[in-house]
């Protein structure tokens, strides 16, 4: 296992690192160092998460030893506070790192890279009760009636009581070792069925003594859980890993949305707490719950329905809104304000309490609704002050009413107070003294929302490169269809008939060329109904409809809009993936959608990507509306206080992030997410095809993930990009790398002060520095050869693969055999699209054999791409065609060395043919140069078909399918 020294921190890693590896390393701990905040991103597949680790990690682990061993606990359980305060641990003496994602499946897979690692630190991870509990009842429970539940057999002196509970001060006590190895979810339960403690108990006492704890996103940003949370927080790290859509997940943990519904649904159950109250009385003398408290939260909930309906709404699309301190008001008129909510914030957990204990309560459903309302008085006087309702807006709407309340003659609203300002969830780390806020993910670009929305200072940001070489991935941007319309999905064009035929043509090409898995992400859920709906109606008598015609290619499969169907879609996929009756499958999908996010389509699950437009929010979005005003206000205001200042002075502050500046970033975020599916690991390669031509700006490829920005094309033409497409995937075998294997030990001293010899090769790796993000397109050219004998990487010893195509072994999309007709010298397409030299070849006449007469075949196995051109050839189909190839002057090679050809791929037409669009140039004696040697009789014979066919505009080639 070899160790580098990045900044003076000797880092064990558990391979040869890439030089990318190396940068994120070190800008990890620059940032500890500095004690300051850090944006990183790094694509997936650049072994990100081990990269945080093992950086974090060793850190820490140069402040002192871990906490491992019973020497080291702060205090044993015994049910009660210990006198043991966190200031008098051995161990806080350092910084705890709290480490967390957004799912525990996420969670599971830290974990098992810090097994892969060479640290170990005392960890643990928390669950919920739903995850963890071993109570044979308890644990058939959900939300408030099982943490109620829970808590009730936990107490003292009860006559029923949880025995896993009682034995978890044992178990601590003769286990100090628990935690020192990595442990999951899992293996807590484990521990709880095979040894009697309660899982749950065991992580929430293990937390206080760990040094790096893994929890889900809401134990940092959720107020009610922040507050069980029992570390130092005074110079801790927190760590946010796939932070891509941390902006909205804190806004959202700070806003409600209160419904008529809903309302109504409260107020029946506070009159069944009354009834209860009332009985318990009347039957057993029980006083616990008083009735006249509940009948007095009735009537407030009552007040407040109807305050909401006399709310005036001149207009349905807009609302009604008011500034955030609004709430307040609105609130002050039924008696509530900050000294009685809390009093009435007691009433509902008692309210709460008595529900989940009535047997006719469904405990095992949705639980108490009162508890939303609970959640809701929590949020609005969270604090003394009423300061940070400025982040906010009180917002009414009219939606549609259901039948009951159309026939009771009520309207239907929606009380809404929309956070805007996520830092607010930040702000509280700051106010405890926390060291570093690290947030990374695989797709954090574009990176200057983050900074301004989190209202925090990130002086360390990182845009990384890819460990992929350049020949793993394809990137195009293709403007236009078969037929030469535009693609644009915007408002204006996406419900026309031409635009869904247009695309719906492309795609059935896309699925014939793309072996495997191919992914197809719409804007929005209607643009995908809209245009799955054209494509089934859409044909004629003569020819079959565009949804056939890509079923015959690839097996599809539709995102479902229900949550509860995703999984049955994913294994349908997978299914379908494995039939060989056809080449693989098509996922029709959403950005922002559930396939968009997180999950793995690694290798042949996933070979290409086609964004089919911008996913743009709906502007007239009453919450897209308002946010964009909350922004353009917020950056308005320091420009009005800045009048006295000079123009220098103007210009060195940060510029506040605009409304329309924010929801043009959105929409790249939610491309670089789905985009974000294919190529996962360093051996992955697959084709990132943009379908809208807003997409060939200069402003909006800025805004793409920076690694794919180097490899992205525009194609004037779609015969173009189906043609590179196509060689792309016939080269597909020779070009991934090999696995780096896990090295021996020795260290590799990086850092500035070092005095030891550096080799020339690595001398470039000593300038990671803040440097780095000015420099990042020199440093992604150069990691397009991983193991360039110029990167570091090859100082590792780090083996390139040169082994044969591992693609012969699956049958490509386009499966079929012809017959070759003539031998050319070797063609070489010139990639400078400004070259004037150009050759005419024409085919001659042949055979073409064919497979049940669905696809067109590339035949053969072309050679290593480390050949400076490959061997081609034309053969003729049933017409006579007649390709226009770009020729480089370079490229003439021996004839005899040519074996085969690379037919050009034509896109298909809504008819079945192909059309190319493409002109003729006058033919001239020095087109062509080589001796008579390397030209022979094929030249002499070429050169005499051409005065045949003089004059002629195009050709077509027939396809069957």
């Amino acid at each position: 296992m070899p160790t580098y020294k990045l900044r003076g921190i000797d880092v064990d890693f558990p391979f040869e690192a890439y030089d990318c590896q190396l940068v994120y390393m070190e800008k990890v701990i620059d940032a500890l160092q500095k004690r300051c905040n850090a944006l990183l991103e790094s694509p997936t597949g650049t072994g990100k998460t081990l990269c945080l680790l093992c950086a974090t990690l060793a850190w820490r682990k140069s402040l002192g030893g871990f906490s491992t061993g019973s020497s080291q606990r702060k205090s044993e359980f015994h049910g009660s506070q210990s006198d043991v305060g966190p200031s008098e641990s051995q161990s806080s003496n350092h910084p705890t790192i709290v480490y967390t994602s957004r799912t525990h499946s996420q969670l599971r897979q830290v974990v098992q890279e810090l097994r892969r690692s060479n640290y170990r630190p005392k960890m643990v991870v928390l669950g919920s009760r739903e995850q963890l509990c071993i109570h044979e009842d308890v644990s058939l429970l959900r939300g408030k009636a099982q943490t109620n539940a829970c808590r009730f057999l936990c107490r003292k002196r009860q006559k029923r009581s949880c025995t896993h509970f009682s034995r978890v001060a044992d178990y601590m006590k003769s286990n100090p070792h628990i935690g020192d190895e990595p442990v999951d979810i899992e293996d807590l339960v484990n521990i709880g069925r095979k040894y009697g403690p309660c899982p749950y108990y065991v992580a929430r006492e293990l937390h206080k003594t760990v040094d790096i704890l893994f929890a889900p996103y809401n134990y940092l940003i959720d107020r009610e859980y922040r507050g069980s949370l029992n570390f130092e927080w005074h110079n801790s790290i927190l760590i946010f890993d796939e932070a891509h859509n941390l902006e909205s997940i804190c806004a959202d943990a700070a806003s409600f949305d209160l419904s008529s519904g809903l309302l109504t649904a409260c107020i029946s159950e506070a009159k069944h707490c009354v009834d209860l109250a009332v009985g318990r009385r009347e039957e057993s003398n029980d006083k616990s719950g008083n009735p006249d408290n509940f009948a007095i939260l009735r009537a407030l909930l009552l007040k407040l329905q109807k305050r909401i309906d006399e709310v005036p709404i001149e207009s349905k699309e807009l609302g009604f809104t008011k500034p955030g301190p609004y709430i307040y008001e609105l609130l002050a008129d039924l008696n509530i304000t900050h000294e009685t909510a809390s009093k009435l914030i007691e009433i509902i957990e008692d309210a709460t309490v008595l529900l989940e204990e009535d047997k006719k309560h469904d405990a095992k459903g949705n639980g108490c609704r009162l508890e939303i309302i609970g959640n809701i008085l929590k949020s609005i006087y969270r604090d003394k002050g009423n300061g940070h309702a400025d982040s906010y807006r009180v917002h009414v709407q009219e939606t549609e009413a259901n039948a009951t309340e159309v026939f009771k003659g009520k309207s239907s609203r929606i009380l809404s107070w929309w956070c805007f300002n996520p830092g607010i969830a930040m702000q509280e780390f700051s106010e405890r003294g926390v060291g570093s806020i690290i947030l990374t993910s695989g797709t954090l670009s574009p990176l200057d929302s983050f900074a301004q929305e989190f209202k925090l200072d990130f002086p360390i940001q990182l845009e990384n490169p890819h460990v992929i070489s350049s020949n793993q991935i394809w990137a195009g941007v293709v403007p236009l269809g078969p037929s030469g319309r535009p693609f644009n999905s915007s408002f204006r064009f996406r419900d026309s008939p031409e635009y869904k035929q247009e695309l719906g043509n492309a795609i059935v090409n896309f699925a014939r060329i793309v072996p495997d898995g191919l992914l197809v992400f719409f804007p929005s859920y209607y643009l995908l109904d809209q245009c799955i709906s054209c494509w089934k109606n859409m044909g004629n008598t003569n020819s079959s409809t565009i949804w056939e015609r890509i079923c015959k290619f690839k097996k599809p499969v539709i995102e479902p809009r229900q949550s509860s169907l995703f999984p049955m879609a994913i294994e349908d996929y997978m299914t379908k993936l494995k039939d060989t009756s056809t080449s693989g499958a098509v996922f029709f999908a959403v950005c922002r959608g559930k396939v968009s996010e997180g999950l793995d389509f690694a290798d042949h699950a996933g070979r290409a990507v086609v964004i089919t437009g911008m996913p743009f929010a709906t502007r007239t979005d009453p919450k897209v509306r308002l946010k964009r005003e909350y922004l353009d206000l917020q950056a308005q205001s320091p420009r009005e206080g800045c009048k006295v200042m000079t123009d220098a002075d103007i210009s060195r502050m940060i510029k506040l992030l605009s409304g329309e500046e924010w929801y043009n970033q959105q929409a790249s975020r939610a491309v670089n997410q789905s985009v974000g599916r294919v190529i996962r690991h360093r051996h992955d390669y697959g084709a990132i095809i943009f379908c809208d031509e807003r997409f060939a700006q200069s402003s909006r490829q800025s805004q793409i993930s920076v690694w794919i920005q180097p490899h992205i094309k525009c194609y004037s033409k779609f015969g173009d990009a189906v043609f590179t497409l196509t060689r792309f995937f016939r080269d597909g075998g020779s070009r991934t790398p090999a696995k780096p294997e896990l090295a021996d030990q020795k260290t590799l001293d990086l850092s500035p002060s070092s005095t030891k010899p550096v080799p020339d090769e690595i001398k470039t790796a000593q300038a990671l520095d803040e440097s780095y993000t000015e420099k990042l397109s020199v440093l992604s050219t150069s990691m397009d050869l991983p193991h360039s004998k110029h990167k570091l990487s090859s100082l590792l010893d780090v083996k390139s693969s040169n082994n044969s195509s591992h693609l012969r072994d699956i049958p490509p999309a386009n499966l079929s055999c012809f017959t070759p007709c003539m031998d050319l010298k070797k063609l070489k397409r010139s990639s400078d699209p400004m070259s004037k030299e150009k050759k005419l070849l024409i085919t001659g006449r042949g055979k073409m054999q064919y497979q049940n007469h669905d696809v067109i075949g590339l035949t053969g196995h072309l050679p290593s791409d480390k050949q400076q051109s490959k061997e081609q050839q034309l053969c003729s189909m049933k017409k006579r065609k007649a390709l226009l190839i770009e020729h480089d002057k370079s490229s003439n090679v021996n004839a005899s060395d040519a074996q085969r050809s690379v037919p050009r791929d034509l896109p298909f037409t809504d008819d079945g043919d192909a059309e190319v669009d493409a002109k003729f140039l006058n033919h001239k004696k020095n087109d062509v140069r080589g001796s008579a040697e390397q030209l022979g009789a094929e030249e002499t014979r070429g050169s005499a078909f051409l005065i045949q066919i003089q004059g002629l505009r195009a050709c077509e080639i027939s396809f069957f399918v």
